[in-house]
């Protein structure tokens, strides 16, 4: 069996926010590729994220962001199955970085917007983090509704 490096699961840990036990799973399986272990998380995550995808969000929170200058601004219902997860820090990150997004990128629509690139990292869409999110959390979550408004 491998033993796996300390190191190695603060790192797997940063670069995707899984549980310290699954970072340390991921690289036992994986033989401590880094490449691989992350490719396997995030499969995890996926798989996780389907289980949840059916369950009703009755909580959540609506958040608003307005671009330095107030020329731009967004608004997003962001709901979950718990306040406890509502009032996360890291949901209520989650919600901004959604907002900055629309600011940023025009989506139509939850669709369009769920399929475009994150702003913040070209290799993830929307959805990628919000399946994040919910594997994290253990909640479905979704983006019920967003406005954006331009000057």
């Amino acid at each position: 069996m491998t033993k796996i490096d300390l190191k190695k699961i603060k790192e797997l840990r940063e670069a995707t926010s899984a549980p310290i036990m699954e970072c340390k799973k991921a690289l036992k399986i994986c033989s401590a590729d880094m490449k691989k272990a992350k490719a396997w998380l995030k499969k995890q995550g996926l798989a996780k994220a389907a289980k949840k995808k059916g369950k009703a969000t009755k909580e959540g929170t609506i958040y608003s962001y307005i671009h330095s200058g107030g020329k731009v601004g967004a608004m997003v219902k962001l709901t979950c199955q718990t306040d406890f997860v509502a009032k996360n820090d890291e949901f209520q990150r989650l919600i901004r970085e959604i907002c900055m997004q629309i600011a940023a990128m025009k989506p139509k629509n939850v669709q369009k917007l769920l399929a475009q690139e994150y702003i913040r990292d070209p290799e993830k869409k929307i959805e990628d983090l919000l399946n994040e999110a919910i594997a994290k959390f253990g909640e479905n979550i979704k983006i019920e509704e967003f406005v954006r408004l331009e000057v």
